[in-house]
Parts: structure tokens; sequence; C-alpha cells
């Protein structure tokens, strides 16, 4: 197999789901574990259900299709709001949807029905992140029209924060939603058996506060995939942070010029390059077989001590001072949530499962915890 890969390791993935879902099951809260970072990828999913998850969530019905095809036992939720013109096939492969609109709400009952099913369906509320959902003004009455339309079970309510405005889960954040929550259930009469709760970025939340209220599950991805919570990009004790590892192989290293020569404009991304640092006059470079179809440049941390200098459409530039790389060795790369997004997106990385011999790769690899900064869910 070729030294470019990713390399997956199934067991610390599933020790991070037992982890979590025993230290949220204490606090009365469950997981739907979010596979869109892995892009539905069968094999990770069996690791997350050994590990005692018993939903699986996922934002693109191909994710959702292809771990059922595999065999997959869960119960399936669609997370990202459905395209009014796949409701038959939203309702054919998700059990749960989470909506944001009446009209697409009256399309999947009518789909459900066609189908002879039930869909369920968990409306979402906005709570200042400014991503999906209804106002906290407008979701009584949403639920109210969903209760009502034959083919739907309306299973709860839902919200989310921190995806694009970085809005954090804050307690008074989450005492309102609850409360917007027990107001909906006097409009309809009955109790809502699902309120998910938001997602990784709420990982310190439901750690620290005296009462989850009524909170019950939370859509949780990066947490258990990379072992860090989303809001800062901290690490979790107790969980690994080293589960995924893009490997790159050297296809050149030779001394060049520190710095470009000639008129500097944008690259062939369209970026302009930072200002290189003062050093020699001539620095030791290596170019690894990735680029930005396959990871993304501040998404990338070499576990030997090189530094990423720069990246194109398909090769990635190291400054290796120490001389360290010759052409045919294998790099290995920390990945933060977008990299690995990307990486198992990509056709171009082959996917090595382990307990299988890892890729060959410098002695002094090491496996640090790393903090990534804010750089995208």
């Amino acid at each position: 197999m070729s030294a470019t890969c990713i390399e997956i390791d199934l067991s610390r993935i599933e020790g991070n789901a037992r982890t979590l879902r025993e230290r949220y099951g204490a606090r009365g809260v469950e997981i739907a574990a979010v596979t869109k970072g892995v892009c539905g990828d069968p094999e990770v999913a069996q690791a997350l259900v050994r590990g005692g998850i018993g939903a699986l969530a996922d934002s693109r019905l191909d994710n959702l299709a292809r771990m059922r095809a595999a065999g997959v036992q869960a119960e399936y939720w669609l997370i990202r709001p459905p395209r009014p013109s796949q409701v038959e096939r939203v309702v054919a492969l998700a059990d749960v949807s989470l909506n944001t609109e009446r009209a697409t709400l009256r399309r999947l009952a009518e789909a459900a029905q066609k189908a002879g099913r039930v869909h369920q369906v968990i409306l979402m509320v906005e709570s200042g992140d400014l991503r999906e959902g209804f106002l906290p003004a407008e979701v009584a009455r949403a639920a109210e029209d969903a209760a009502s339309l034959p083919g739907l079970h309306l299973r709860g309510l839902g919200t989310n924060l921190v995806c694009l405005n970085g809005v954090i889960p804050t307690p008074e954040v989450m005492s309102a939603f609850s409360a917007l929550v027990e107001e909906v259930e006097g409009r309809v009469g009955r109790r809502m058996e699902t309120v998910s709760g938001g997602n990784s970025g709420n990982h310190g939340w439901i750690m620290s506060a005296a009462s989850p209220g009524r909170v019950n599950p939370l859509r949780i991805g990066e947490a258990i995939l990379l072992g860090r919570e989303s809001t800062r990009r901290r690490a979790i004790p107790g969980l690994a942070q080293d589960a995924f590892t893009v490997v790159g192989e050297v296809i050149e290293a030779r001394d060049k010029p520190s710095v470009p020569t000639g008129e500097v404009g944008l690259n062939a991304l369209g970026r302009r390059p930072a200002a290189a640092s003062v050093g020699d006059a001539m620095m030791r470079r290596a170019i690894v077989a990735l680029g930005e179809q396959d990871v993304t440049l501040h998404g990338v941390r070499p576990r030997i001590p090189v530094e990423v200098v720069g990246i194109c459409g398909d090769q990635l530039v190291l400054a290796d001072r120490a001389g360290r790389l010759h052409v045919g060795d294998a790099v290995a790369f920390d990945v933060s949530y977008t990299a690995l997004l990307r990486a198992m997106t990509s056709p171009y990385l082959a996917k090595r499962y382990l307990p299988c011999p890892p890729a060959e790769a410098p002695e002094d690899r090491v496996r640090n915890p790393l903090h990534f900064g804010a750089e995208g869910l």
C-alpha cells in the first residue's frame, strides 16, 4: 500500500465512544455519534456501535445509505435539514430528521404516508449562532403543526451552537433552551421525548453544569473522533487525540533558498503567502505528496520536528532544518477536524485501518495531544 494514506485506529475510536458515553450517561445524557467527519465510514461506524453508541447522525443521505448497506445496526439521524426534493429518500434512509421549515415538514408527512411509515422529526431552535433553526417565537406554532401531520411523529426539539459563529453554550443559553422546551410542551400537550442540546462544543457545559436541564442527547463528532471539545479545541482528558493519522510520502528533499526570488503575487490557491521568517540563506526543504485536495494547510501538524511552510493543490512543503527526511520517507501528521473531513473525503488517500501494521515512518514519530485553535468545525 502507498505510504500516503490515512491511518484509522478503530480501537481508539471505540474507546473514546465508550468513555464519553459513560461520562455523559452519569449525567443523564445520551450520545448520537456524528459520522459526517468520516463520510459515514462503515468501519468507524461499527467501532462507535461497539463503544455503546445507539444512534448515528450524519448530514448526508449518501453516508446514511453507506452505513445501512454495510449492515451497521443503529438508529439513523439526518442532521442537516432535509432538501425538499429528497423527502422520499429521507423517509427511506433516516429514522429521525432535524427540521427547520414547515413546508418541508408537510412534504415529509406526505412521503411518509405514501411509504406507509411514520417518520420522526426534531424541530431545531435558533439559540444565537444564526445557523439553522426556528426562532423561539415561531417554534411552538411549528410544533403544533408538526404534531398534527399524519405520517410524522414529533420526537422533540434541538438546538445548535458553535458551528457558524462560535457562540458558546453557556448555562444561561442552555437554561433558556430548556425553558422553551417546557413552553412548547404546554402548547402541544405532551412531553418531548428527545431534547437534542448541541454538539462537541457542549462538552465543557455538560461536564460542569449542575444539571443538564431538559437535554438528554448530544450530537457528538469531534469529541469522539479526535478527543477534543470544539469551542477552543482543547484535549479532553482520558480520550485519545490520535485515532486518525495522515501519512504522506516524501517526493523531494533538497536545499533551496529560504525565501522566494522575484516579484510575489497570489499563489495557485489565490492566497498571498505569509512573509518568510528570517533565517539561513539556504534551507532544507522536503515536499510531501499531500495537497489541498487531501488536507488543509492549518489543519495538519507533523509528529516530528519539521515545519509546514506551504501547500498547493497536490504538494505540501516542509522546512526540514535538521535534514532528517529523504525521498521515500513517510511523515505522520496529526489532523484537525477540518483536515480530517477533507482527508476522509479525498478519493486519493487510501484508508488503513489499525491494528494493521502502520506505515513506515521516522522512529521518533510521536503522539502528542495538539491544540489546533479555532480552525473550524
